[in-house]
């Protein structure tokens, strides 16, 4: 690859990077053909970016990123494909179903919102992470449950209310 190609693709991969609030790390190396075919299905079924990528090349566009990725710098070892995605858990929930037929892929770490996640052991504590949505789905349902039982209180005291002042006008 020239020179002048491999700029262009650090700085197309610096862009990406910087534009994405997280993105996961990991390696599907050992993966058949057939296996690496369903996984990019997945994938895009998905809506999962999923990107191989020489580890000197993504570590220069990582050092181009005006965020501090040093962190992520000594798992770039071996083979390396990068997933992005708008929801933040979606890639760990694809890589855990993918792995009830295979060993693959490995998570070897994501970067989350400024913070850098190692280790393939912490695949279920990236399943758990929400998304923006629900979270505000979340906080609209605490919301709305105190306010339904305020309406469903003064719901039934409107008909008790109504029950006394039909009892008290007959009664005059």
């Amino acid at each position: 690859m020239k020179k002048q190609d491999k700029t262009l693709l650090i700085d197309a991969l610096a862009e990406r990077i910087s534009s994405s609030d997280f993105f996961y790390l990991t390696d599907i190396s050992d993966l058949n053909a057939e296996q690496t075919t369903d996984l990019r299905r997945l994938c895009y079924s998905r809506n999962i970016k999923l990107l191989m990528v020489k580890n000197t090349l993504l570590k220069k566009a990582l050092e181009k990123s005006p965020k501090n990725y040093s962190e992520i710098y000594d798992i770039l070892k071996g083979t390396t494909s990068l997933m992005f995605s708008e929801i933040p858990n979606d890639p760990a929930k694809l890589i855990k179903e993918f792995r009830k037929s295979s060993d693959r892929p490995i998570l070897k770490g994501a970067f989350v919102q400024d913070i850098a996640i190692i280790g393939d052991d912490k695949i279920d504590f990236l399943i758990n992470i929400k998304s923006k949505n629900e979270l505000i789905a979340d906080i609209i349902y605490s919301l709305k449950s105190p306010m339904m039982n305020v309406m469903s209180a003064l719901n039934s005291g409107k008909n008790t209310l109504a029950g006394v002042v039909k009892t008290l006008q007959e009664k005059n």
